[in-house]
């Protein structure tokens, strides 16, 4: 990605300076070459193609965000994670209520 974009800017530097030292050009004119036909666009290639990379930021960012918060809260904040019924409750358990037939 950066290779494109460093090659861009070669080629727009050397039309800029090919402007602002021809005869019939100016300076002017070679400052708005660069900044229209290599600044401005490679901000918006460099943005687009940086997007991958915010997302995987982003995305590392909250993942991490969320381990800081399990770990704060404790073990009490993860599931039950066994594979057992849970317990019954202390005392008699109540029988279930049937129909007469």
């Amino acid at each position: 990605m950066y290779l494109v974009l460093i090659a861009w800017f070669y080629v727009t530097l050397l039309m800029a300076i090919a402007e602002a030292t021809s005869p019939a050009g100016s300076v002017l004119g070679a400052l708005i070459t660069f900044t229209l036909y290599g600044l401005l666009p490679m901000g918006i290639i460099g943005y687009i193609l940086g997007t991958p990379a915010r997302k995987r930021a982003l995305h590392a960012r909250d993942m991490a965000e969320r381990e800081a918060a399990v770990d704060a809260a404790g073990p009490s904040a993860e599931p039950d994670a066994g594979s057992h019924a849970p317990a019954a409750t202390a005392g008699e358990a109540v029988a279930p209520v049937r129909k007469e037939p």
